[in-house]
């Protein structure tokens, strides 16, 4: 084998950590292949994002910025039952999934992504990696990125044992035409970080770009999640959808069952303030229930996971995306200079994972005790949805 033969890494799944990983490994002069099993365009899953460091950083290095993928925001607010909302200056920008999502895939248009290729089986022989799919498809490379997300296949099949915890809370989300909403609720919510609380419950809301990344008036987007604590046993019942299609991790907009809908919608009626509940009767709700996956490892034989499928954080620490890139950016740099035929630098990757499972620890923690601060899965706050 030629010592100079660049690196070939096969990164298995292309949503953000996928794609994080195939820029900043083609930074380092490596070849990258992208498999993503999802078959068709795919889910917008997290819809708003809360611009951080690390994802400005990596937009600077694609000749981009965090203001042209964002809207921007002056004040935050907090909602009550009764009375005027409390507000105070709080600059920040939002983004959305999708937009970032494009704004990684373009630049990649030349680089190989596959679709429709679920993991099956990983098998390392003689220095290199081979990844068979469900559809036949083989490929091999000398180095494998799991960056499949919590139902991670590519870390059962390196750690078996490997299982998220159902943390005792469902996001209910909705991602809403600015145009399309009452402008009385619009001029409320734009230009603001909202918030609301309650016992079991919190509800966050703020506008992000438009699905093209459009940021004028009238164009962009509201997006909303609420926090809802509910028994682990209505699960099945609130994933059900209308298309018969089962879903564990994650229900789509348009899928939620009419009976399911108007429960949230008395709900959202009984709880909230008037504006919050006539947002969430006017969306197109969509659902993920929150699990834990305990940090554990990070690297493998010529392997190694990055994002949810190394590990979870909660969603108020807003830093998913940014601990993808940033797991993305520092996998890298332990890579970097490594080239096929010599031995792995198996020092710096031991570092690298020490690092960021340290990093994944603090965030996790930071996560639990933000939702117990809320009361959100807790034992002692409120269910909703319980049927018993």
């Amino acid at each position: 084998m030629r010592t100079d033969e660049a690196a070939r890494v096969v990164i298995v799944g292309g949503s953000f950590a996928g794609l994080a990983a195939a820029h900043e490994l083609r930074g380092t002069g490596a070849e990258v292949a992208v498999y993503e099993r999802s078959g068709g365009r795919m889910a917008t899953r997290g819809a708003g994002i809360v611009m951080q460091p690390e994802v400005e950083a990596l937009l600077a290095k694609l000749g981009s910025s965090a203001r042209e993928v964002s809207v921007e925001l002056t004040e935050r607010q907090w909602l009550h039952r009764r009375g005027r909302p409390t507000r105070y200056e709080a600059p920040q920008l939002m983004s959305a999934w999708d937009v970032l999502h494009r704004t990684l895939r373009v630049p990649l248009d030349e680089v190989c992504y596959r679709m429709d290729s679920a993991l099956r089986h990983v098998r390392v022989e003689d220095g290199k990696v081979t990844a068979e799919f469900a559809d036949g498809y083989t490929t091999q490379g000398h180095f494998l990125v799991g960056a499949d997300g919590i139902g991670s296949t590519t870390r059962r099949l390196f750690d078996p044992s490997s299982r998220s915890r159902y943390a005792g809370y469902v996001s209910w989300r909705g991602l809403e035409p600015e145009s399309a909403l009452p402008g009385e609720l619009l001029e409320l919510l734009a230009g603001r970080f909202t918030f609301f609380g309650a016992d079991g419950l919190q509800m966050l809301c703020y506008l992000v770009p438009g699905p093209n990344g459009e940021r004028t008036e009238g164009s962009r987007r509201v997006n909303w999640v609420c926090h809802m604590t509910v028994p682990e046993t209505e699960l099945p019942r609130l994933l059900a959808s209308r298309s018969g299609k089962a879903y564990s991790t994650f229900l789509p907009p348009g899928e939620l069952l009419p009976q399911i809908e108007a429960e949230l919608a008395a709900t959202a009626e009984q709880v909230m303030p008037a504006p919050f509940a006539q947002l969430v009767r006017l969306s197109k709700v969509f659902m993920q229930p929150i699990f834990d996956l305990a940090p554990h490892r990070m690297v493998a034989d010529h392997a190694a996971l990055i994002g949810d499928a190394a590990g979870t954080v909660r969603p108020h620490t807003a830093s998913g995306a940014a601990k993808a890139v940033g797991d993305a950016a520092s996998l890298a740099t332990a890579l970097r200079g490594w080239v096929p035929g010599r031995g792995l630098p198996h020092e710096r990757l031991a570092g690298w994972e020490r690092e960021r499972l340290t990093h994944l620890a603090a965030l996790s923690q930071a996560g639990v005790s933000l939702a117990a601060r809320s009361s959100l899965g807790t034992p002692t706050a409120r269910r909703y949805f319980a049927s018993t």
